[in-house]
């Protein structure tokens, strides 16, 4: 399994070796700098994921931190990468959050800044505008959807040029992690990573996979 290190998406063998940027970067590079994913988001990942989230079944909060932690400490001693100075949740809209009782990036988040002792900011960023669901929309349409929705929050104490990771559950098309990031980029942050517990095929449907993940997907297989 090779993966774009900026998407982590998954590519074929044919790339001949790791670390190549896949096509969708090169043509349209997100504003994240890196991505590292524990899963490929199939069955039975997604089951657990969908629990997870809307069965606030947070047992599940340590199998999955662990296993973004075991992926980022593996892109580290690749790569030589430093920790961040700061981790963030992906933030839920007010809304969203008082429907849900949690945030579960948050809770992901959290327990990933803990284990690598790094400074956790729960309110690095925020979502100021509740968008619609993403599922459904293609990539263009999901850029549109989520621009202008964050803004930064408690990061002004962070020096400019600092490295700051974001944390997600599942990442799709990366356009609201991108829309994330370049906020955090416009307040001076220097690299943004982007962890996820598991990453989409964006390449399954209608504008490179911008459909709704499909449930039915057999094997959560680890990067």
């Amino acid at each position: 399994m090779v993966a774009c290190p900026l998407c982590a998406a998954a590519t074929t063998a044919a790339h001949k070796g790791q670390g190549l940027v896949c096509g969708a970067c090169l043509s349209a590079p997100p504003a994240f700098d890196e991505t590292v994913a524990a899963f490929q988001y199939r069955f039975p990942l997604d089951r657990l994921v969908h629990s997870f989230k809307f069965s606030a079944n947070l047992t599940l909060t340590a199998l999955f931190s662990e296993a973004l932690l075991a992926a980022i400490e593996s892109r580290a001693a690749r790569t030589s990468r430093t920790l961040p100075a700061r981790i963030i949740p992906l933030p839920l809209a007010n809304k969203r959050l008082a429907g849900r009782g949690f945030n579960q990036s948050a809770e992901l988040a959290e327990a990933v800044a803990k284990k690598l002792r790094v400074p956790y900011s729960a309110c690095g960023l925020l979502k100021i505008r509740d968008t619609p669901p993403q599922s459904g929309l293609g990539r263009q349409a999901r850029l549109k959807n989520v621009r202008g929705a964050f803004e930064c929050g408690d990061l002004n104490d962070i020096p400019a040029g600092q490295h700051i990771a974001i944390v997600d559950d599942v990442m799709t098309t990366g356009a609201t992690l991108s829309e994330a990031a370049r906020v955090l980029k416009k307040a001076g942050a220097g690299f943004v990573s982007a962890w996820v517990v598991a990453r989409a095929d964006p390449f399954s449907g209608p504008e490179n996979g911008d459909m709704e993940i499909d449930e039915h997907q057999e094997g959560a297989i680890p990067f």
